[in-house]
């Protein structure tokens, strides 16, 4: 890991160094790879059924591919996983980022999916990771299965949440632990063993990466017409960055295939959607016997 995205190199050490630890941990077998692109080296986690349906799970920003470790026991038994350090971000793959407003992350994802010997795949993308699904999808519609997008960017409106932030950035670490249960929810004052490691990651990338601060793209009413694999997404109605009622609203006009997953309490970071997204997953599954 280099500090490209990173505010320092001891920040980076920090993250690399907790991110081991969470996959030391991880509760199935699973294999590291490390793969060739024209955007450098990327890290990916390969587990679950080797014979299984491959899914390619893409997380968010601020993130890496230790986001799905509660997911990866119950999908991990059907499924080929393969989650992806996106690259610019927080994990093992390389520092790059290259404008999210162009073809280089779909260019990307062809040398992953080609390092992976994959043709095809069903894609699970949280976040900025629904972004990146969404614009794989519109590049390369052949390529995806089925999309499961949790809480996407790029289809409604990207509220500005900085601007809103702001004040509280003037409270001190009181404002700032304000600002993250804005979108992560209150903290848990009493979190289970198992889970520590994985706080502790994700508290120290909070601490320690760049923000990004590009506005992320979103398709147009043709290109999201154009998509016509099954979708699935799920968003909350207290979602302060995505306005997900505008979400709703698109899906409902230009994706009328899509099954709307809404829920109204819900922030922009929404727990316990393994059971929805493998129903959702496991019926291509099934039709496909």
């Amino acid at each position: 890991m280099t500090t490209g995205a990173f505010r320092s190199a001891e920040g980076a050490e920090t993250v690399r160094r907790l991110y081991r630890k969470v996959l030391d941990g991880w509760p199935v077998p699973v294999c590291e790879l490390r793969l060739p692109t024209r955007q450098g080296e990327t890290f990916v986690l390969a587990f679950g059924r080797e014979d299984g349906p491959p899914v390619v799970l893409l997380h968010g920003a601020q993130a890496n591919a230790a986001a799905w470790i509660l997911d990866a026991m119950p999908w991990a038994e059907h499924f080929r996983l393969y989650a992806v350090d996106m690259i610019g971000e927080a994990g093992f793959s390389a520092p790059s980022r290259p404008p999210l407003a162009s073809d280089a992350h779909a260019l990307w994802l062809d040398d992953v999916m080609s390092g992976l010997g994959l043709s095809r795949a069903a894609v699970v993308g949280v976040s900025l990771g629904g972004w990146l699904a969404l614009d794989y999808a519109n590049h390369r519609p052949d390529f995806v299965e089925r999309l499961a997008l949790i809480c996407p960017a790029g289809i409604g409106r990207q509220k500005n949440f900085l601007l809103r932030a702001a004040p509280l950035l003037l409270l001190g670490s009181w404002g700032k632990r304000r600002m993250r249960e804005l979108v992560l929810g209150p903290s848990v004052t009493e979190p289970p063993e198992a889970l520590k490691p994985l706080i502790a990651l994700m508290q120290a990338i909070g601490r320690s990466i760049r923000l990004r601060l590009e506005t992320i793209p979103r398709l147009s009413d043709a290109e999201l017409a154009k998509l016509k694999m099954p979708i699935l997404a799920i968003m909350g109605g207290r979602d302060v960055l995505i306005d997900s009622d505008d979400t709703r609203r698109r899906l409902r006009a230009f994706a009328p295939q899509a099954e709307i997953r809404f829920l109204p309490e819900a922030l922009h970071f929404i727990q316990g959607q393994s059971e929805a997204v493998l129903r959702f997953l496991a019926d291509e599954q099934a039709r496909h016997g």
